[in-house]
This record gives structure tokens, C-alpha cells and sequence, in this order.
């Protein structure tokens, strides 16, 4: 079943320090206000869970929370900071990154860490009321328009829906490039699940000695300590090593690698971090729009983390590393880059059902 999407624009003085109800459907509740920090906020609540995003700050969702669990990494922030700044800001549950660059910029790149899309200032936004094939839900959209002269002009507009009574969220982005000209393309789905201690984690990795490759750019030899050292050279010689860490292990700095993943018969791929109790978070995406698969995890006194996926066109080492490995997209111009993916929180028996789907699609990648 498919409606009409009914939009509210969303205009920065609808938001103020008192939380107000904007809208009201199927046991969605919208509501606007301002972070201490001046930071707008729009929070979707769907009746087992709350949302927590911002529309003019990169659209990114900030926060999340289903069944009394919070799902977002624990970081050194407590609120969104007004900044553009990438590590300024870091703290929340998912960031768009790119687009005409993305990673870790190496001392020869020119770009911030990630591109501009994270913190990205936005145009216009607006809440999304409707319902699709997953029911009623509401949601987030909106327009950044980047334009530099001689060099870059798109528009990026991405997506976010919550499902009344579902813990998954539903996002995507579309990037169109609006010059006369190719654009290089580049983009990182950011979804930063808090690290749960002695987790299980699954996914479509068919090879756990040559289908994960551990990072290797390392800050200085001498920032690091000698617990990372022992867990990084287990971790080259026994990569799924890093499935099964336990709840006193620290991770710092962080651990990223890239992964060869398969797709289930409808192409998706899938991944999990069960809990002891059998619930699990996930994230689901199409590997035949993101390509690569990037996960990372840190775990020091600040901050507990962990990409249990992050999907994306390149690997996170800057623009002219991926530039130099062919993994720069191009789009012509007036041509769209499309991607969508499904994150969140699953029950025991949602996570079980996934875990066979799972493992069935990991059995095909050894036959492949």
C-alpha cells in the first residue's frame, strides 16, 4: 500500500527551547526544539522508540533509542555542537559522509576528515507524513546544495523514515550533480552503534582470514600503546578475531578495516551485533549501490563505538588513496547517485530469522 507523503517545512524559528508537538499520525508523534548548545532538534517518537535528528546540521540523526536501549555510541559529547567541524561534533548515531571526498585526508589531500556533508548547512528541510509498504511512518528530507566555482555543484537529499511501532529506520540519500561537467563522487553511510561488550557479531563475511583486511595507516609508533599493539598483530595474523572481543578488552585507537561481504538472493547484504539475550542491532544495504564495507570500533574511556557496517563507494583512507585504487565514482552531469539501506534494533527471534538469512548467504560466498 502506497499514499501521498504529506510534507511540513520545517523553518528555524519553528524551533525553541520548549519541545513542541508539530504533528500527529497513526502513533507517530513529531516534535521541535533546541538543543542547549542552540543545535535544532526534531524528535519522531513511533511508540517503542525515539529518533532524535538534525535538519539543518547534516540531517543526521543524533540520536536513537528502542525498548529503553540506546542505540548511538557513547561519545564525549552530550549535545550536537553548531560547527561544521567533524570532530567537533562526533557523537552521533548516523552521519552522511562525502561527497566530493571522504576518509581520513592523508597530509596531500585538501579535504576535511569525511567531506562536507557531515555537519553540512541545510538549505531547507521538511517532515514527511505518509505511508508505504512498511506502514505509516514519519520522516526527515531535505536540500544541501554545494556549489564551488569552477569545481563542484550538486544537490544532496537525503531520507530518513521510522515506522509506526518498528525499530528500523529507513534512510538513503540521493546526490545529484548539477555542473556541466563529471563529478567525482564519493560517500559513507556513518551508523555508529555504542560498542556492547561481548557481543556476537554475524555477518556475510565468507572468509574470516582473507575477507577482512585490517587498516594500515596507524597514528605515530609512539601513540601507541602496547595493549593495541598485541591486539592489532593478533588481529593481522586472525582477522575475526575482532568478532569476539571481550568485555574488558579496549580497542584505542581505533581498529577499521574493509571486508569482502556477499548478498542475499534479493541483494541485500547484513550484519549483526547480538546481545547475550539474543536482540541484536543491525544494518541491511545493498552492496550493488555501496560497494564497499567498512567496519570500525573504539573503546577507550571517551568513547564506546562501533560501525558494525559502515556501507560506502570507498574505503576511508582520503581522496587520493581511493583516487589512486580506481574507487572514485563519477557521475555525469545531471545524473543522481541513489543508495538506501535499514538500520536499527532487532527482538530474539527478528535477529535469529536474520542470523539464518545470514549465514545461508555467507555459505553461498565460500561456493562462489
Amino acid at each position: 500500500m502506497k499514499s501521498d507523503i504529506a510534507t511540513i517545512t520545517l523553518l528555524p524559528e519553528h524551533f525553541s527551547r520548549a519541545e513542541t508537538v508539530i504533528a500527529s499520525f497513526a502513533g507517530l508523534t513529531a516534535s521541535t526544539f533546541r538543543y542547549s548548545t542552540g543545535v535544532a532538534g526534531l524528535r519522531i517518537d513511533n511508540g517503542v522508540g525515539v529518533i532524535e535528528l538534525l535538519p539543518f546540521q547534516g540531517q543526521q540523526i543524533w540520536d536513537a533509542t528502542f525498548n529503553g536501549r540506546r542505540l548511538t555510541m557513547g561519545s564525549m559529547f552530550d549535545e550536537p555542537e553548531p560547527t561544521q567541524s567533524y570532530v567537533g561534533n562526533y557523537g552521533g548515531f548516523l552521519l552522511h559522509c562525502g561527497a566530493t571526498a571522504m576518509g581520513n585526508p592523508s597530509p596531500a589531500d585538501n579535504h576535511p576528515p569525511h567531506g562536507e556533508l557531515p555537519n553540512a548547512l541545510y538549505h531547507s528541510a521538511e517532515l514527511l507524513i505518509g505511508e508505504d509498504e512498511h506502514g505509516p511512518f514519519m520522516g526527515l528530507s531535505g536540500r544541501y546544495r554545494h556549489t564551488v566555482a569552477f569545481t563542484h555543484k550538486y544537490v544532496a537529499t537525503p531520507t530518513v523514515r521510522l515506522h509506526a511501532g518498528s525499530t528500523k529506520i529507513h534512510a538513503g540519500i540521493d546526490i545529484k550533480n548539477l555542473k556541466g561537467s563529471p563529478m567525482d563522487l564519493m560517500y559513507l553511510a556513518h551508523v555508529n552503534f555504542r560498542y556492547v561488550p561481548d557481543a556476537r557479531i554475524v555477518d556475510t563475511v565468507a572468509d574470516e582470514k582473507t575477507g577482512y583486511r585490517i587498516r594500515s595507516l596507524l597514528p605515530p609508533e609512539e601513540t601507541l600503546s602496547e595493549e593495541y599493539k598485541v591486539l592489532r598483530k593478533a588481529a593481522l595474523a586472525d582477522p575475526g578475531l575482532h568478532k569476539r572481543l571481550d568485555g574488558a578488552q579496549a580497542v584505542e585507537p581505533e581498529l577499521v578495516m574493509s571486508m569482502d561481504v556477499a548478498a542475499d538472493p534479493t541483494g541485500w547484504s547484513h550484519a549483526l551485533q547480538v546481545l547475550d539475550d539474543g536482540s541484536a542491532d543491525f544494518i541491511s544495504y545493498r552492496p550493488d549501490q555501496l560497494d564497499h564495507a567498512i567496519r570500525w570500533m573504539v573503546r577507550n574511556a571517551d568513547q564506546e563505538a562501533f560501525g558494525l557496517v559502515l556501507p560506502a563507494t570507498a574505503e576511508p583512507d582520503g581522496y587520493l588513496a581511493e583516487k589512486a585504487k580506481d574507487h572514485i565514482r563519477q557521475l555525469a552531469p545531471g545524473e543522481t547517485f541513489r543508495c538506501q539501506y535499514v538500520f536499527g534494533a532487532l527482538d530474539a527471534s527478528e535477529a535469529a530469522a536474520l542470523e539464518q538469512v545470514i549465514d545461508a548467504a555467507r555459505e553461498a560466498g565460500r561456493r562462489v
